[in-house]
């Protein structure tokens, strides 16, 4: 899962939410952070535990590995935002853009506990929009590109484009049951992590 998936499934705890952000960043037991951005931390790695694991996403990464190796994940990451962006008005009833305006204010707001690595990722991710800019497949495009960039295009993820428009139908109807799982176990999660 990328941004808005971890983002949506996080509820409507703007702690959590951050914590669920900017988890990749942080290693270790996060004691340093307000309770609920711990929570959000913890949720951010069950989360990516589950997908890793789950068979109709790793049928998803099996179409990508032969071309794109460890990468086949990050990719399907990426995929899956796409399609909850576009599909967005099936999971919530904010529209995508108000909700990625209010989550970029509470940001703002909550600028103090973010890690730094997170206030680097920021004005990139606000001017240019990305969480909304998932909805298209330009979108995607552009942000498979800009991963591509950071890894010296040793990824080709710029090319990945291609096997989501081949398999179009293929990846939204996996990543459709894929999600209701998803959504399944976070409650789970979410009633351990709140016992």
């Amino acid at each position: 899962m990328n941004f808005l998936a971890h983002i949506y499934l996080s509820g409507d705890n703007d702690l959590i939410k951050i914590g669920n952000f900017m988890a990749d960043g942080i290693h270790g037991k996060p004691e340093n952070f307000p309770a609920d951005v711990q929570k959000g931390i913890m949720l951010h790695r069950a989360i990516d535990t589950y997908t890793d694991a789950h068979p109709v996403f790793r049928q998803g990464t099996k179409r990508l590995h032969a071309r794109y190796h460890h990468y086949a994940g990050v990719i399907m990451d990426i995929f899956y935002d796409h399609f909850l962006a576009k599909n967005w008005s099936d999971y919530h009833n904010q529209p995508l853009l108000d909700y990625t305006l209010a989550f970029y204010k509470s940001l703002e707001d909550n600028y103090e506990i973010l890690t730094e690595k997170t206030k680097g990722l920021m004005p990139y991710m606000v001017q240019y929009n990305w969480l909304v800019s998932y909805a298209t497949v330009e979108g995607i495009a552009r942000i498979l590109t800009q991963m591509d960039n950071r890894t010296k295009n040793k990824s080709g993820m710029r090319t990945s484009v291609d096997e989501l428009l081949e398999f179009y139908k293929e990846y939204e109807t996996e990543f459709t049951a894929f999600f209701e799982d998803m959504k399944v176990h976070v409650k789970e999660k979410f009633d351990e992590i709140n016992k």
